[in-house]
């Protein structure tokens, strides 16, 4: 089949895409109160104007226990009436709109939930300083519930899509990883039983929504740390999702956020910018060791690429790729490769209308992104999620 035009109209599921390029799930820090604000959505419609195919919001909690931060959006009646006029906004300018649907699991930030966290085994977490309790079957029962009525209300939402965290070592991906998961019982040893989890989340998922809206997942192709998920068993999981046929696509991610979150976002290590966000005495340990946990990976364009072409021989289902998308040539570089979508974060975040910047250029010098790679953005997680080159998403680039 000859190789498609980025910018094409595309099924993803039951929805039709107006192209190919998916604004992927970054924190948004934008709902101080666990609800949709006017300023997360303007988040959303930059982009969505700016010409993306989808955009993601991140990220969307099924549990109070299972956000990052207490101010994060948790799925309940009381968040509808806000995320109703996000999609609304979205729709208006012509984008689809997916709600990134997870629990955090030893990720959780307990004390700022106010809510116990989960986790394989009794886990401690040093940003919340408090531990992460061993799942019960029970415990585990219920985040498959949650992630089905989560999904519930993302289609009562307007949502087009939801995408299931399975990876960076949220709940999902911690089951998955032998080093993390050291249970005994029906959920630890073989990859059969780490993969319960996260295989019983998508079929719940499906099962909810049927066909009204496309169901997606964000999974690891390695943790990027001894001893956790490799490629060959993040391969093996992927085809059995591919095979209990609820999803429409999969995204392929890498890294974790417990232990090497610079695996996925490559560039610069900003530890001296992280160590500020903190308190005593976490900033000075941050400031003394946050070299070993922030370490540094070059740069490069599609960086994901090599990894996420072995899942493209292997998978017949439709793949995201993600990492490094930045221009024309690294998209038209994905859809030669095989992959039905691209996904971008801190090129969208430095620049939302690049998109539509990319779509117009016709002369002989290429469309490039004001994104350096800094990585300064990723700290500002913890306040107001922004490029603090550009100052975007606050405004439309010009």
């Amino acid at each position: 089949m000859p190789t498609p035009d980025v910018f094409s109209p595309v099924k993803l599921g039951p929805v039709t895409l107006r192209n190919r390029i998916i604004k992927a799930a970054t924190f948004e820090a934008r709902t101080p109160h666990a609800l949709v604000t006017d300023d997360l959505i303007e988040y959303h419609r930059l982009p969505a104007a700016g010409g993306v195919g989808m955009t993601t919001v991140a990220y969307c909690a099924v549990a109070p226990g299972g956000r990052t931060s207490g101010e994060q959006i948790w799925m309940r009646p009381e968040a509808l009436p806000g995320l109703r006029r996000l999609t609304d906004a979205v729709h208006a300018e012509g984008a689809a709109v997916s709600a990134q649907i997870g629990h955090a699991g030893p990720v959780a930030d307990a004390r700022s939930n106010q809510a116990t966290a989960l986790a394989p085994v009794r886990f401690f977490n040093p940003i919340g300083m408090r531990f992460a309790k061993k799942a019960t079957r029970e415990d585990i029962d219920d985040v498959i519930e949650a992630h089905a009525n989560a999904a519930r209300l993302a289609v009562d939402a307007g949502f087009d899509a939801v995408e299931i965290h399975l990876g960076h070592n949220y709940l999902a991906s911690s089951f998955l990883s032998p080093l993390i998961n050291r249970r005994t019982d029906e959920f630890g040893g073989s990859l059969a039983n780490r993969a319960k989890v996260a295989r019983g989340l998508v079929t719940a998922v499906r099962r909810a929504v049927q066909d009204q809206i496309a169901v997606t997942a964000k999974l690891n192709m390695a943790d990027g740390v001894r001893g956790g998920i490799s490629t060959e068993e993040a391969l093996t999981t992927a085809k059995w999702l591919q095979d209990d046929g609820g999803l429409d696509a999969l995204e392929l991610t890498a890294g974790s956020s417990l232990v090497n979150p610079m695996y996925l976002f490559r560039g610069d290590a900003p530890v001296k910018e992280f160590a500020g966000v903190f308190k005593p005495p976490l900033r000075w340990g941050m400031r003394m060791t946050g070299h070993k946990f922030l370490r540094e990976y070059p740069y490069r364009d599609a960086y994901l690429l090599r990894e996420a072409r072995l899942f493209r021989a292997e998978l017949s289902l439709p793949l995201i790729l993600l990492g490094g998308i930045t221009n024309r040539a690294t998209m038209d570089l994905a859809m030669a490769e095989g992959f039905e979508f691209v996904a971008m974060a801190r090129a969208l975040l430095a620049e939302p209308d690049l998109v539509n910047r990319i779509a117009a250029d016709h002369g002989p010098t290429a469309v490039s992104s004001a994104c350096t790679h800094c990585n300064q953005c990723m700290p500002t997680i913890y306040s107001r999620t922004r490029c603090v080159v550009t100052g975007a998403p606050d405004r439309m680039a010009t």
